[in-house]
C-alpha cells in the first residue's frame, strides 16, 4: 500500500511517492477525480515531509477548491477526438461502432464510459504506432514497445531501452499534440535528455511543436477532467 499523509480538518490525504531523483520536495495536485501527491527524495523522514504539508495547507486547499469537477462521460456526451468531435449515443447489439461522428455504445448504463474509454484507448493506440513508425524511420532508430496508460502527470515517457508509454487521453486532443507528444518520445530514443541537441531534434521532426506545447498547458488539464469511472493503468 502506498504511503500517504492526512492534514487538516477536514481531512485532506496526501500520497507520498519516493523518486531517486528528485532533489526536494514536489507537492503535485492532480487532476479531478485524483488526490495530491507529494514526491520526497531518498531519506526525507515523514516528520520533514508532514512539516513541508502544514506549510503549504492553504495552498492546497485553494487549489482544490479552485479545480473544476469531473464531467461523466455517458449517453449525449460530445468528445473531441483528433480535430472532430465524437457524440455518444446508447444503443443495442453487442458491438461499439462509430459511424459519422456517432459512437454507439449497448450495454448497462454502468459500463457506457468504461466502454467509450476502451474504445478511444484502440484510437490512440493506432494514431501513436502510425506516428512513432514516422517518426522513428525520420531518424533511423528503433522504437521498443508501446504502451498506453492513463498517467495523472505525464502524457509520454521514453525508456533507456526506446520503450515509449502514452497517455490514450491525448486522443481527445487536436492531432497536432499527439504527433508532437509522440515526436518528442521519439526523439528521446536518440537524445535521453532535454538537452538543446534534443530540442533540435524534436524540431526537426516537428517544425510547430511550441504550438502543441503551448496548448498541453493551457488545455491538457481539461483531458483529465472527463471521468470514464476508472483509471486505466
Amino acid at each position: 500500500m502506498a504511503e500517504a499523509i492526512r492534514i487538516g480538518d477536514p481531512a485532506i490525504e496526501i500520497r507520498l511517492r519516493r523518486s531517486g531523483r528528485a532533489r526536494r520536495m514536489v507537492l503535485r495536485l492532480a487532476h479531478a477525480g485524483a488526490g495530491p501527491t507529494l514526491t520526497l527524495p531518498p531519506g526525507v523522514p515523514i516528520a520533514k515531509a508532514r512539516a513541508f504539508l502544514a506549510d503549504h495547507e492553504a495552498w492546497l486547499r485553494g487549489h482544490m477548491a479552485a479545480r473544476p469537477a469531473a464531467a461523466t462521460v455517458g449517453d449525449g456526451t460530445v468528445l473531441p477526438v483528433g480535430d472532430r468531435t465524437l457524440t455518444i449515443r446508447a444503443g443495442a447489439g453487442r458491438a461499439t461502432i462509430h459511424r459519422d461522428g456517432i459512437l454507439t455504445v449497448p450495454g448497462p448504463e454502468a459500463s457506457r464510459a468504461l466502454r467509450v474509454a476502451a474504445w478511444l484507448r484502440e484510437e490512440a493506440r493506432r494514431e501513436c504506432v502510425t506516428a512513432v513508425d514516422r517518426h522513428a524511420a525520420a531518424l533511423g532508430v528503433r522504437a521498443g514497445r508501446i504502451s498506453l496508460r492513463d498517467p495523472r502527470s505525464r502524457w509520454g515517457s521514453c525508456t533507456a531501452s526506446g520503450d515509449l508509454m502514452f497517455s490514450w487521453r491525448l486522443v481527445m486532443a487536436p492531432s497536432a499534440v499527439l504527433d508532437y507528444v509522440v515526436a518528442h518520445e521519439v526523439a528521446h530514443i536518440a537524445e535521453l535528455n532535454h538537452s538543446p541537441r534534443f530540442w533540435a531534434v524534436v524540431r526537426r521532426l516537428c517544425p510547430d511543436f511550441q504550438a502543441s506545447r503551448d496548448w498541453l498547458r493551457r488545455n491538457g488539464a481539461a483531458l483529465h477532467v472527463l471521468d470514464f469511472g476508472d483509471r486505466a493503468a
